[in-house]
């Protein structure tokens, strides 16, 4: 099997969804979903709450296994290999190469408690990229410096605030240097007054170039940074396009509805 990028051709997505499928039992998350991302696009996926968004993410990201359907990265099928008519999935050690191609923000962080800033951030880098703990630990003062908290590179998470752990976590998503970014509603745990300084880091990513797939409640920001949005509802794609047309000018009478609840909120 070809490595990311070696058949990256001109025009290529960088990002390719064909006909997705989730199942958790009998309950359909995912209906057949297909998108292309192209590189350096930024899409803000928006939608009520179970509607698939998140498990779309996660089964980007082989967190989840897909029930049916394929992705590929640069070209190449992520999470499994074609064995002549056959799909099969990939080992666990073969997945966390692949991994390394996509960085993924949760909604609570996840930080690592015993160890510091600069310890979250340069623990990926030591063990799956084999850089040494002096070129890791130059890497992440990088990247902490990247996301405003240079300072706190030797603190614990507990004595961090949600916004700036959330920021450490983008830090260490940004130390693996991956193609393509995902972030699962990054803000929604955050008190109100925190979400601003993590979505100044989003938007500074976004202005940089990074390729970016974001789910979020923050219509504004989607508004602002987003190349195109798409609305789910019931595991479907029900309506995608330029961000301004979609929040501004929706077709979908299921996509004006939503828009109408989040604005009377």
């Amino acid at each position: 099997m070809s490595k990311a990028g070696d058949g990256a051709a001109a025009g290529q997505p960088l990002l390719r969804i064909e006909d997705l499928q989730k199942k958790f039992g009998d309950l359909e998350v995912l209906c057949g979903v297909s998108l292309n991302v192209a590189r350096g696009e930024k899409v803000s996926i928006i939608g009520p709450s179970g509607s698939g968004k998140t498990t779309l993410l996660r089964c980007i990201n082989y967190l989840e296994k897909p029930s049916a359907g394929h992705i590929y990265i640069d070209g190449t099928l992520i999470g499994e290999k074609k064995s002549g008519d056959r799909f099969i999935y990939l080992t666990d050690r073969e997945l966390a190469r692949e991994r390394q191609e996509i960085g993924f923000v949760f909604q609570r962080f996840n930080l690592f408690p015993h160890l510091t800033a600069l310890g979250n951030v340069t623990v990926a880098p030591m063990r799956v990229l084999n850089l040494s703990r002096e070129a890791a630990e130059a890497r992440g003062r990088d990247m902490l410096q990247k996301v405003g908290l240079s300072h706190k590179a030797d603190e614990y998470p507990e004595r961090l605030s949600g916004g700036q752990q959330q920021r450490v976590a983008i830090a260490r998503v940004l130390a693996m240097q991956p193609k393509l970014m995902l972030f699962d509603e990054a803000t929604s745990a955050l008190d109100p007054e925190l979400i601003g300084e993590v979505l100044r880091v989003m938007r500074q990513l976004a202005e940089e170039g990074a390729t970016m797939v974001i789910v979020t409640h923050e219509i504004q920001f989607a508004s602002e940074v987003s190349d195109r949005v798409i609305f789910m509802d019931q595991g479907r794609i029900v309506e995608q396009g330029l961000s301004r047309e979609v929040l501004f000018k929706p077709k979908e009478a299921r996509t004006r509805e939503f828009l109408k609840h989040i604005q009377d909120r």
